[in-house]
């Protein structure tokens, strides 16, 4: 029977937050302090990301000792030195004669412009670091949510307010959990109902719009600013799976997605997510990643609705439609 667990429930991770609210950016870790198996799936066509092809099924590296989620697009890619400071601090890495080279991963959003240009940087992501040693991570306008916006087919009129989501849940002895920065082109649904609950708003009555009727109407005039967007997320288990193993469990993760968000995985979106070994329990690759998937599509669901109204955004929670 599946249940509710917490996050922090899931050993060997921690997890902190650390925001610029003025300047609407920020960026959210997930420490692994042992060193963890972990894989990646990108999908959309616009990434911004650190150490990707470690992650390969190919490359020698069999665990990483963080994952940064962060905002800045490429800019905010410089932020991942602050965790490996914090990690190399603590002697916590990579053995390589007398020092230890801490291996972080990192994935980022583009928040760039929707109040500042400003971005994350090493000392934001070192505050982060400190946070997550308190392991109480909580969601909506914080972390890498924190600059998180969807719906933006026609531009900052008709987007609204995001944010960042976590969930996780167990069977039997299987944990897993997702941790995702929602930043999408498209608009986003309630995987179980259905339901609307953010998006394109039409800029001068301030209805729904649906994306993809939009984009079909548009298509002849259709220019989509390339980038601009970007859901990134990680899904974590206490379960012990190979790299090769975790690149799949990541790409079962993209239904999650694809039950959320439409349009997805569009050339103006970096759409990733990673999937990180946390544990030792034995579990079938299939129930995994399904789990995988099932707990990443609640994540994008309370991104969403513990999202605020923000820098004259509207929310999930504002709308009577």
């Amino acid at each position: 029977m599946l249940r509710e667990i917490s996050i922090t429930e899931i050993e060997s991770i921690k997890i902190g937050h650390a925001q610029n609210m003025e300047q609407a950016t920020g960026c959210t870790v997930i420490l692994c302090e042992k060193g963890a198996p972990t894989g990646v799936d990108v999908r959309g066509g616009g990434p911004a990301s650190r150490e990707s092809a470690l992650l390969s099924p190919l490359a020698a590296n069999d665990g990483i000792h963080g994952i940064l989620l962060s905002g800045g697009s490429a800019f905010g890619l410089d932020a991942a030195g602050g965790v490996m400071r914090y990690l190399a601090e603590r002697r916590i890495g990579f053995p390589v004669g007398d020092i230890v080279v801490p291996i972080v991963c990192e994935a980022c959003i583009f928040d760039l412009q929707l109040v500042t240009d400003a971005h994350p940087d090493q000392e934001m992501a070192y505050e982060a670091c400190k946070n997550a040693e308190k392991n109480i991570p909580t969601q909506g306008n914080v972390g890498a949510g924190t600059g998180a916006t969807v719906g933006k087919l026609l531009g900052p009129a008709g987007m609204m307010n995001s944010g960042l989501g976590i969930y996780a849940a167990a069977v039997g002895d299987l944990k897993m959990g997702a941790v995702v920065a929602v930043n999408a082109l498209g608009d986003i649904y309630d995987y179980q109902t259905n339901r609307k609950l953010a998006g394109l708003r039409d800029p001068q009555t301030g209805h729904f719009l649906d994306s993809e009727e939009t984009m079909y109407a548009m298509h002849e005039q259709l220019a989509l600013q390339p980038h601009a967007n970007t859901t990134i997320g990680v899904v974590i288990t206490n379960a012990a799976f190979t790299k090769t193993q975790l690149t799949k469990i990541a790409g079962m993760a993209h239904n999650g997605y694809a039950r959320c968000i439409r349009p997805v995985h569009t050339t103006a979106d970096g759409d990733t997510i990673y999937a990180m070994s946390a544990g030792d329990i034995k579990a079938d690759i299939n129930v995994a990643g399904t789990l995988a998937a099932r707990v990443m599509s609640e994540a994008i669901k309370r991104a969403v609705l513990e999202a605020g109204p923000m820098y004259g955004l509207k929310c999930a929670g504002e709308s009577a439609e």
